[in-house]
């Protein structure tokens, strides 16, 4: 009976590693369709200044649509796991990853598709830091794809995308020539540096508290020197860019405003004076 039993459990487990495989190709078919066909297709309605675009621009703005959508997709799922799944909050370092492994293939799906994309067409959309950014990645959700383990703490870290559809409309605001000072580029400006803030800055006491309190216990050491190494050597790096990052975005931000207030007191003295 027992030996029954760990077969099905193989077989079944066997089942689930190709689920979550398929749903990996699945995503990977699924952004390059966005990128090649829709991306295009949609913008050039919606927005008549994605024709008048150079060739490389249409490619970063077709990339940028894909990883906005990317990131608007998983963020969602990221916070309902957080909010919903009890198995990876009661035990973070080995709760059942189900639905963790779901967002996580999710995202593989889409970090194989972009380097393709990167290595492809990288005198558009090049960028040694973005190889070494889902290198490093993949790299993590090896263990939790492969290994089950740090669920938590991995689907924690995709609460990071929800910054990413602001910096890419920044991006679009700047390459459809509105002015840093116009209405739409300060109010997205200010936004951004609100989300990127609550989500990569202010939850870093939430995050480190929790990995302080599995610190040292039988499910720590359960995990290999390999996945202990990876998650907190790339916990720590990233928030030091994540930090360094928002010093960037809080002074841009900053100056815009200064500049949106210094143009606003001169546009009411020029009428006055009139």
């Amino acid at each position: 009976m027992f030996c029954e039993f760990i077969t099905w459990a193989r077989v079944a487990m066997d089942a689930f590693t190709q689920l979550i495989l398929l749903i990996a190709v699945v995503s990977f078919c699924t952004f390059q369709w966005l990128f090649h066909s829709v991306s295009p297709w949609v913008s050039s309605r919606i927005s008549p200044g994605f024709l008048k675009l150079s060739h490389k621009q249409q490619i970063e703005w077709n990339s940028r649509t894909v990883s906005t959508l990317h990131a608007i997709l998983v963020g969602l799922f990221c916070l309902y796991i957080l909010c919903f799944d009890e198995a990876v909050n009661q035990d973070p370092v080995w709760g059942d990853p189900t639905l963790v492994k779901i967002n996580v293939g999710i995202t593989t799906g889409y970090l194989i598709s972009d380097l393709l994309l990167i290595f492809y067409y990288w005198r558009a959309i090049g960028d040694k830091f973005f190889v070494v950014h889902h290198l490093a990645a993949l790299y993590a959700y090896y263990y939790v794809l492969g290994q089950g383990m740090l669920p938590y703490f991995a689907n924690f870290r995709l609460l990071a995308e929800f910054s990413t559809p602001c910096v890419n409309q920044r991006w679009f605001f700047e390459v459809l020539g509105y002015p840093k000072t116009s209405r739409p580029n300060i109010a997205n400006g200010v936004l951004m540096a609100a989300v990127f803030f609550m989500v990569r800055i202010a939850v870093m006491p939430v995050y480190y508290s929790r990995m302080y309190s599995v610190y040292g216990t039988e499910a720590f050491y359960r995990v290999s020197f390999g996945g202990r190494s990876a998650w907190i050597f790339s916990s720590i790096c990233l928030d030091i860019m994540n930090i360094m990052w928002m010093h960037k975005i809080a002074r841009g931000c900053y100056k815009v405003l200064r500049s949106s207030q210094r143009l606003k007191a001169q546009t009411q003295e020029n009428g006055k004076t009139d």
